[in-house]
């Protein structure tokens, strides 16, 4: 046999392996024989891969499928979920959730907890502390755990896997840092913004199931948005894609910056966003927060209800809560931020033309008294109007992106490092 040909075999075995595994994790437990049906490969292939795959803890039989008669009952046999495990991480100001889950998709652990971190190491301590919760819950020893994917505001660096603009969470995701939680996790570590891994997760279990081109609008302590197009989530060039917080908001005057923005914080009750009067000045305000986040993020809401006479006011919940207790003026700061959002999405449709856009986030889950002024103020504004909907996930949308994408991660991995292991070849199903 020449070199050529046993790289060929090699990669045609590795190829039908390939297949019947993800044939298996998108069935569940199937017969050799419904196997060979569904992917065209003979019965003998697909007897000595599902035993080379038995062999290498990858697949498993589950036991004999019920049959008419007195005929011989098959073997069944599915992916074994067990082969590895994934951590998801949501990273918020408010709270830090972490999930493990195994190569089904299964969650099989979840710890929420309130991050009171003072500073960027106390969140590493913090996930720290609640991954080794997960797995002593679990019953899952660290070491079979592959890969973290952690969720975050801001823009994650391709090149460097550095956040930045991440301004809610000060001195979070710089390289040192997240190599430290890499090192004290013991796994791969992947970071991602979190409006495009809620995106995923929208796209795996909730609204955004089937759709082929659809956006995730994230509105909470932030603003920004996950796009997906055909399953797939698309960064941009340097993975700013959805950072809506940026889109310009008001009319800037040519060297006074922020138009009256400075009066207009002050009579609203923002506090740190002093009105800046050079080029410098705003250059250093376009590197942290951006217009339209200012404006519609939820310290803006806490602020217009302020400025509009609900001065107990401390929370965008609590305008929320009074709105829909029939508070008139709770419903005009829902009006007001309803119209504020129109304008992003009247930018997004402009330019991508999504089929979908779902309203998600701390803010997005009052979607029912958000939805029909949104959908009123874009009619007025554009007539590019896609469909509105609300998430299905909730609070649980960056998690379950983390964790999906996590997942897949680890399934390639476990496959690589099989392939790449000495196993026998001649194992016969």
């Amino acid at each position: 046999m020449t070199v050529e040909s046993a790289w060929n075999r090699s990669v045609l075995r590795t190829n039908n392996e390939r297949l019947l595994l993800d044939r298996l994790r998108a069935d569940g437990a199937t017969s050799r024989a419904e196997l060979a049906r569904l992917t065209g490969l003979s019965k003998p292939t697909v007897s000595t891969a599902l035993g080379r795959l038995e062999h290498g803890g990858l697949v498993r039989e589950i036991g004999k499928q019920a049959v008419a008669g007195r005929g011989r009952s098959p073997v069944l046999y599915e992916a074994d979920p067990t082969a590895g495990y994934a951590f998801g991480v949501d990273v918020g100001r408010s709270w830090i959730r972490v999930g493990l889950a195994d190569l089904d998709g299964t969650v099989v652990a979840r710890v929420d907890e309130p991050n009171t971190a003072a500073d960027a190491d106390g969140i590493v301590d913090a996930i720290v502390a609640q991954a080794r919760r997960v797995c002593a819950e679990a019953g899952v020893e660290r070491s079979r755990v592959l890969h973290a994917v952690v969720g975050s505001p801001g823009v994650i660096d391709t090149a460097t896997n550095e956040l930045r603009y991440a301004v809610n969470l000060p001195g979070w995701g710089r390289r040192e840092v997240t190599d430290r939680l890499a090192e004290s996790l013991g796994t791969g570590l992947e970071l991602l913004n979190d409006a495009n891994l809620a995106a995923l997760g929208e796209y795996a279990a909730g609204a955004g199931r089937g759709r082929r081109l659809f956006v995730y609008l994230l509105v909470g302590t932030g603003l920004g948005a996950g796009i997906v197009l055909d399953g797939r989530l698309f960064p941009g060039a340097r993975g700013a894609a959805g950072e809506i917080g940026y889109l310009p908001y008001g009319t800037p005057q040519s060297e006074g910056g922020r138009e009256d923005r400075g009066a207009r914080g002050r009579h609203e009750g923002h506090e740190g966003h002093e009105e800046r009067g050079s080029r410098e000045g705003r250059a250093d305000h376009a590197s942290s927060r951006g217009l339209l986040e200012d404006a519609a993020a939820a310290d803006s809401i806490v602020a217009a209800a302020r400025a509009l006479g609900l001065a107990d006011t401390a929370s965008a919940k609590q305008v929320f809560l009074a709105a829909r207790a029939g508070s008139e003026t709770a419903l005009e700061v829902v009006r007001r931020e309803a119209e504020r959002l129109a304008l992003a999405v009247a930018a997004i449709s402009a330019v991508i033309d999504p089929e979908l856009v779902v309203l998600g986030g701390g803010i997005g889950d009052s979607a029912d008294l958000l939805l029909d002024p949104l959908r009123e103020a874009l009619e007025r504004m554009t007539p590019l109007v896609p469909e509105l909907a609300a998430s299905e996930l909730g609070a649980n949308a960056v998690l379950q992106g983390a964790l999906a994408s996590g997942v897949g991660t680890v399934r390639r991995l476990v496959f690589e490092a099989w392939q790449g292991a000495q196993e026998p070849t001649g194992v016969e199903g």
